[in-house]
């Protein structure tokens, strides 16, 4: 049964007070990678996408960029 305009709503309205949306580029079948590894995770590609970020920054914070 689909969701009903009410419930379509208020999905939305909870989406837009809970959650950013980052609309990323990537080269031709990068995505297809990120896919796989995440699936050997266990985990969405949002997720991985998100793990792997926080523990990049995590890594910077602690001086282990190699852009310093």
């Amino acid at each position: 049964m689909p969701a009903s305009k009410a419930q379509q709503r208020a999905v939305s309205k909870y989406m837009k007070e809970n959650y950013d949306v980052y609309q990323i580029r990537m080269p031709k079948g990068q995505k297809d990678i990120i896919k796989s590894h995440a699936e050997a995770q266990g985990e969405s590609v949002n997720q991985y996408i998100i793990t792997s970020i926080n523990q990049r920054i995590d890594r910077d914070d602690k001086g282990g960029s190699d852009h310093e």
